[in-house]
């Protein structure tokens, strides 16, 4: 399928022009300075391009005549040794097709001949590489990266394809993690499990890496340690997620240790569900992640005034940014080949100077094909609410007490994939996620 990724670039380009798009794929990285290889993991831009998923290979598109030029490593017997088998020109072109395969020694031969005006690049590292070469083009930055960010935003039935088995495996896992955390546990044991379950169903690679937090390691929003011990009463809170062929599944459930909520932990669990679920409904074309957001906040805004925690007007704590104190991220983002995907503000969208929103990782309209993740939150975070306790033009907003009870708490985020689709939205996730699903759930 990759070639219609292809052609989606190719339709981008003037083919009236000489030129061509050059693009170098990832190389093998080792830990430092030793012989340690980190997994192996295609640069996403080539991988979207080619599907070759080995190091050190290449790419040249003719935009001319819209032809695919791939480059792949000529490898000797020693390698064979110590890596495995070694792929003849056949093979690499059974597997990836190219319309014209080579060596990547010939990376410079190859552009003698084609004597382009204009080379496209990723970045000035490659733009560099390039240059170095000195024959006579000029080399451009901008266009090529604008141009796949616009094909990689906008999936093909292929890639959505690849997003629900990841969402399909995902789900197995959190289901499982779900029905075997015990307080006493650790929170790598929760990561363990939830591998597991991914690995046995043929994912691989984790896409993100994970966060499997415990009480109050779930307010902090990139808790990685997951080294601490899961305690009687504790809410955990886990993010995480596999990739299929590169495609990212992301997202997250909080849910009590012990199986049973309690009613505080219950009362702000739905503030958040409730923002999630109202959200999720509202995604259709044409809709701003912005608006999403801010309605996101005001819903649970209004949740923290019907539990005491919050007094005085809705209005006025969402025009005094107190919405910010308990809701420090922004409310989702693009989500491909990876998790934290290309696209989120175009060309001319610049950040919302606000509190709290000014970290939205995507701010456009939304369109058909676009899979973005809806994950509202709220946390207590004694270094955010104990300054706001002090400021009068903030405290005003805060029942004190009940904050200060709070500061333990952690933080709650639900978090689910979903698809914009033409009528409105499909969503990938299916994990429970009502308290009486999660409870019963657990339970078994």
């Amino acid at each position: 399928m990759h070639h219609i990724h292809r052609e989606k670039l190719f339709s981008l380009f003037d083919d009236n022009q000489n030129g061509v798009v050059f693009i170098q794929g990832a190389d093998t990285m080792y830990r430092y300075s030793t012989d340690y290889e980190f997994p192996f993991r295609q640069e996403s831009n080539f991988w979207y391009l080619t599907g070759a998923n080995e190091a050190d290979c290449a790419l040249i598109l003719d935009l001319k005549k819209e032809e695919y030029h791939l480059f792949v490593p000529k490898r000797d017997a020693q390698y064979a040794v110590w890596h495995g088998y070694v792929k003849t020109l056949e093979q690499y072109q059974k597997e990836y097709n190219p319309d014209h395969l080579h060596y990547s020694n010939e990376l410079l031969h190859v552009l003698n001949e084609l004597k382009p005006d204009t080379v496209y690049c990723l970045d000035e590292e490659q733009a560099e590489y390039i240059e170095d070469l000195d024959r006579g083009f000029e080399v451009e930055t901008e266009a090529l990266i604008d141009a796949l960010t616009y094909c990689r935003v906008l999936k093909t039935d292929w890639e959505l394809d690849q997003m629900r088995e990841a969402c399909r495996v995902n789900d197995l896992a959190y289901t499982e993690v779900m029905k075997s955390i015990r307080p006493g546990m650790f929170e790598y044991e929760l990561k363990a499990i939830f591998s597991k379950v991914n690995l046995e169903n043929g994912l691989l690679l984790d896409a993100y890496n994970g966060i499997f937090a415990s009480g109050v390691n779930a307010s902090i929003l990139h808790y990685v340690e997951n080294n601490s011990k899961v305690n009687d009463g504790d809410l955990f809170l886990m993010d995480a997620g596999y990739e299929c062929n590169g495609y990212a599944a992301d997202y997250t459930r909080t849910f009590p240790a012990n199986g049973t909520f309690t009613e505080t932990q219950a009362g702000i669990y739905n503030a958040v569900l409730n923002a999630q679920n109202q959200v999720i409904e509202e995604v259709k074309p044409g809709a701003k992640m912005e608006d999403l957001h801010m309605l996101a906040a005001r819903v649970m805004m209004q949740g923290l005034l019907d539990l005491g925690v919050l007094k005085g007007s809705l209005d006025e704590i969402m025009e005094e940014n107190i919405f910010a104190l308990f809701f420090p991220h922004g409310l989702g983002h693009f989500l491909g080949l990876d998790t934290h995907d290309v696209g989120g503000y175009p060309k001319g969208v610049d950040r919302i100077d606000r509190p709290g929103i000014k970290f939205l990782r995507a701010r456009r309209e939304l369109l058909p094909g676009m899979v973005i993740t809806i994950e509202p939150g709220l946390y207590f975070v004694p270094a955010v609410l104990e300054p706001a306790i002090e400021d009068p033009e903030k405290a005003k907003y805060l029942n004190i007490e009940r904050v200060k009870s709070l500061m333990n708490f952690g933080g709650i985020r639900i978090e689910d994939d979903v698809v914009v689709t033409e009528t409105g939205y499909e969503n990938l996730t299916n994990v429970p996620k009502a308290i009486e699903e999660i409870e019963k759930l657990m339970s078994n």
